[in-house]
């Protein structure tokens, strides 16, 4: 263990997840593990002990996008705000971690189900319900429709603002604002 308390082995985990997220997302498809390695700090060989292949690093990416995903929706207190203003929670939360996990959706990485759900479909299925139910959202298109159009949008808004055409914050207002008017009960 360091001084800080924290094992090495995963301070040296974090640093190329890290240095992963940037480097893929900055780069894309192009990058290369030497690439990952140098922006770490570590060499290929300590990069390769940690993450065999691409794929095994993508796949911890994968996991981390969507434990912080998780952990920010967890911390927004949807159950407690209005359906709008837990929806543009919601957005501004998921498009502030796709957008350093951009590489993900761009290698179409798949998440472990259940634990998406636990962690992002249900809370935010809870919201859409709510909004169904309350009249807010449209009811002749079911919840779990809503909420794979919303996907749609948000998974649109990190690719804008990877495309450098819109701001973080400029992307989270356009996508809730967007999809709110476009959502709401006739």
């Amino acid at each position: 263990m360091a001084s800080t308390g924290i094992p090495r082995h995963d301070r040296t985990a974090a640093a190329i997840l890290d240095a992963a997220a940037h480097v893929l997302s900055e780069r894309g498809a192009g990058s290369n593990m030497a690439e990952v390695a140098a922006a770490a700090g570590v060499s290929r060989a300590t990069l390769y002990r940690y993450f065999p292949d691409r794929d095994a690093l993508l796949d911890a990416l994968a996991a981390q996008a969507l434990a912080e995903t998780g952990s920010r929706l967890a911390d927004a207190g949807l159950e407690r705000a209005p359906v709008e203003g837990a929806i543009e929670r919601i957005v501004r939360a998921v498009i502030a971690v796709g957008d350093r996990y951009s590489v993900i959706v761009h290698e179409l990485v798949k998440f472990d189900p259940a634990e998406a759900e636990r962690l992002l479909g249900a809370p935010m299925r809870a919201v859409f319900a709510r909004g169904v139910e309350s009249g807010l959202l449209r009811q002749d298109i079911s919840a779990d429709v809503l909420l794979e159009l919303f996907g749609g949008a948000l998974r649109a808004a990190v690719k804008l603002i990877e495309r450098r055409q819109l701001g973080i914050e400029e992307a989270s207002a356009a996508t809730a604002s967007i999809f709110l008017d476009g959502a709401r009960a006739r």
